[in-house]
């Protein structure tokens, strides 16, 4: 009984250290945040998105650990990163791009998935609706669905009035390329009297050959659709342009203020801090199938009267009163 009695005190010293160490680990477990990028996670939405964050208290390495997995141009690697960060059982992943946030979603059904800088998550599949998404992806819209493109078509018509041909990249392997540019491209194309032809491009290092063959056929525009092939570096595409003396039109500010003649899309930087608070509401226990899909209200119109110049085009002063910003 003594002895009993004398191992007591050494037994509650172990038992408190043990205690003491369980509660050391459970505080240092920090929130893990899987970044899913094509081609890379980084640029002006991207460095809007971490701000967005920090703002609400997720600083890298204190309040949370970023495992970032970038695809660079092979696009086609997308589903084997996405393994991965599902393998190490992310909190949540953020994905920023079609099809990183197809890969995502094909990869887990039970990590919660926020996604930006898609334009129709529900046509392509991966949420029931904007209201309620009941799976486990959610998160920011980057378009409103609905002749968007003959809307910037439009523009082009009042820049060119004389033009008569237009050439238009897309990636085939883009989901909101092979659902939304078919339906309303052609058709607004056709309403304003231009001859759309389409190229197709699956990697970045098609586009010197592209550019110079859309300029062969007579092209007298180059419409290029929001994908990471064409968006990055920002000015890869524009200085193609240039050179072959071919108006550049894109969704992209960043592509408009690299050589671009005029852009017109959403607000990518504000979308991007929208979607770093459905990163904070997750992390804070929210569940992805309820918090609803939002879709922009803000698109600007950014024009480079620098390139307008060179080109020899004579921008109306309509359009330069309608622009929310004019590069010199």
């Amino acid at each position: 009984m003594k002895r009993l009695a004398a191992g007591l005190p050494i037994l509650l010293v172990v038992l408190l250290v043990l205690a003491s160490t369980a509660r050391t680990q459970s505080a240092s477990r920090l929130p893990r945040i899987g970044m899913l990028c094509a081609p890379a996670c980084g640029g002006v939405s991207f460095d809007a998105f971490w701000e967005g964050l920090r703002e609400l208290g997720w600083v890298e390495g204190t309040t949370v650990v970023i495992d970032r997995k970038e695809a660079g141009s092979r696009l086609d690697e997308l589903p084997i990163l996405a393994a991965h960060l599902v393998q190490s059982k992310p909190d949540l992943i953020v994905t920023l791009s079609p099809q990183a946030a197809r890969a995502a979603k094909d990869a887990t059904s039970e990590i919660p998935i926020v996604m930006t800088f898609i334009a129709d998550p529900i046509g392509m599949g991966l949420a029931s609706s904007l209201a309620h998404p009941d799976g486990n992806a959610t998160g920011v819209a980057s378009l409103v669905p609905g002749d968007f493109d003959g809307k910037v078509l439009d523009i082009v018509r009042e820049l060119l009035p004389k033009a008569q041909r237009v050439a238009a990249f897309i990636n085939p392997s883009n989901d909101i390329h092979r659902r939304l540019y078919p339906k309303e491209a052609p058709s607004a194309a056709a309403k304003l009297g231009f001859q759309l032809d389409t190229f197709e491009l699956h990697h970045a290092d098609e586009m010197p050959d592209a550019v110079a063959a859309a300029k062969a056929h007579g092209a007298e525009a180059l419409f290029v659709l929001a994908d990471p092939i064409f968006n990055f570096p920002p000015n890869r595409l524009p200085d193609l342009a240039l050179q072959a003396q071919l108006p550049m039109i894109s969704f992209f500010r960043s592509l408009t203020q690299a050589g671009g003649l005029f852009s017109y899309g959403p607000d990518y930087a504000g979308l991007a801090r929208l979607g770093a608070h459905y990163v904070d509401r997750i992390l804070k226990g929210a569940k992805p199938a309820e918090l609803p899909i939002e879709q922009p209200s803000k698109f600007l119109f950014v024009i480079n009267l620098k390139t307008a110049k060179s080109l020899g085009v004579e921008v109306p002063l309509s359009l330069l009163a309608r622009a929310d910003e004019v590069i010199e």
